[in-house]
Formats: C-alpha cells, sequence, structure tokens
C-alpha cells in the first residue's frame, strides 16, 4: 500500500502480561504506608496502552525505509515521459 496508496494494514500479537506475586510497597487511600501483595489472576490490560506505541513503532519505521530508499536512489534519472492526466468523457 505505500507506493499505490491504498491503506496499511497490520496486526500485532501481545504476550499477555503475569500477576506479580512479589509484594510491593505502596499507600492506602488515606495515604498510609501499606505492603501489597496479588492474589489471584489479575493481569492488567496493556492492550490500551500498546496502541500509540505500535503506531509509534511503525511510522519509525515507514520512515526509515523512505529515508532509506532516498538515501539509495536519489540519483536516479528516470526517463520515462510524464503522460497528461486523462481528461474526462464528453457528453457530445
Amino acid at each position: 500500500g505505500i507506493s499505490s496508496g491504498q491503506d496499511i494494514t497490520v496486526s500485532i500479537a501481545l504476550k499477555p502480561t503475569s500477576s506479580i506475586r512479589q509484594p510491593g510497597a505502596t499507600v492506602d487511600t488515606a495515604g498510609n504506608a501499606m505492603e501489597m501483595s496479588t492474589h489471584g489472576r489479575h493481569d492488567p490490560c496493556v492492550g490500551i496502552r500498546a496502541t500509540p506505541i505500535a503506531e509509534a513503532m511503525l511510522a519509525i519505521v515507514l520512515m526509515d525505509h523512505a529515508l532509506r530508499h532516498r538515501g539509495q536512489n536519489m540519483d536516479v534519472q528516470c526517463d520515462t515521459p510524464v503522460l497528461p492526466a486523462a481528461a474526462p468523457p464528453s457528453d457530445s
């Protein structure tokens, strides 16, 4: 889709994050220091945060390829003549 102008479709896969069973220091709603530990499966959803990261990575890769193409093909001369745009058919 890069050279033809079509939409670029990308699929990504995310590994599920694991629960952290090691106790961590935190504060409660009253501001008191406490220790928190996870029991059971309380996995965070990283899919929402992964979307802008994946979009930024794709933008970097596309720009990298554009700059690489420009660097390798900057002095290439194309002898193909420029064709005039097709005129719309007339009703006469």
